[in-house]
């Protein structure tokens, strides 16, 4: 496959569908100096985005939280979606829209006179773990931690806070892994890279609270879910020497959907019926 800058095709670009190879920015667009973007993964299902306005939502949200406007509404980002689908002749897909701050009067740390940008691309994307889909994901434990929400905005999907997700993943991929999970700042047990995760112990469900990091659209609907199954979910403090204790477990994130995982570090863990039933109900969910 051709990498992402070369490819056929047309992404949506400050209120242009533009040739994918001529979707460009400026050497010294900011956020490529100074992380400030925000962006936000979600997949298209038979020509229906699964949860697209609480996206464009969070997307305002993201860019307010890291200070800035995006100089568009829901209505016209949920229109811009549309349109770089319809462009693209996709109907089930992955789209990615992303805010940033360009290239302006400012080029140091302050970039509050610099112009916000927006662009939605779309493009065909498979299972995120491959194969781990069906018989479980292997994860490292990563050596880096999510930080205190007092260093950075958590709940902003803000581009400078998946650095050490990069690395982390970097790392476990290198020793055959699939993804790595995270502690926080208090070494508690955090997410995976990418994703939110869960645990399941004598027929309950356990993730951990989403204080230190992003509280996913996927992760609430999940949870939702369980509850409208009848099921107890606690969203609580994990150590890490509970992780032994824990018979399933699985990820959720809209481009990993619900991934079922079968080992992190020394832990194994079954793709049990509770894992499997929560995958099935969210594919069946999603295309409803």
């Amino acid at each position: 496959m051709a990498g992402y800058d070369d490819r056929d095709g047309k992404i949506w670009l400050d209120g242009q569908l533009v040739d994918w190879r001529s979707a460009k920015v400026h050497i010294l667009t900011h956020a490529m100096h100074y992380a400030s973007s925000v962006f936000e993964g979600e997949r298209c299902y038979s020509g229906k985005i699964f949860k697209s306005r609480e996206h464009s939502e969070r997307l305002i949200t993201s860019g307010k939280l890291i200070d800035f406007d995006i100089p568009y509404s829901v209505d016209e980002i949920e229109a811009a979606k549309q349109a770089a689908l319809d462009a693209n002749g996709l109907t089930d897909a992955y789209v990615r829209p992303v805010a940033w701050r360009g290239a302006g009067e400012d080029m140091g740390v302050a970039s509050a006179k610099n112009p916000v940008h927006l662009a939605v691309a779309v493009w065909e994307w498979g299972n995120y773990y491959g194969d781990a889909k069906m018989k479980g994901a292997k994860l490292d434990i990563a050596k880096w931690k999510r930080p205190s929400p007092e260093t950075a905005p958590s709940q902003a999907k803000a581009a400078g806070l998946y650095m050490i997700a990069t690395m982390s993943k970097h790392a476990a991929e290198a020793k055959g892994c699939s993804d790595a999970m995270m502690f926080d700042y208090r070494g508690y047990v955090a997410e995976a890279t990418g994703a939110n995760i869960f645990f399941v112990k004598d027929g309950e469900v356990h993730t951990p609270a989403a204080d230190a990091f992003l509280n996913g659209i996927t992760r609430q609907t999940v949870i939702q879910m369980l509850k409208d199954k009848g099921l107890t979910v606690h969203e609580r403090v994990i150590m890490p020497d509970e992780l032994e204790g824990f018979e399933q477990c699985w990820l959720t994130g809209t481009a990993a959907e619900v991934t079922p995982v079968g080992q992190i570090g020394d832990y194994n863990f079954e793709v049990g019926a509770l894992t499997r039933d929560i995958s099935e109900s969210y594919e069946k969910l999603v295309r409803a």
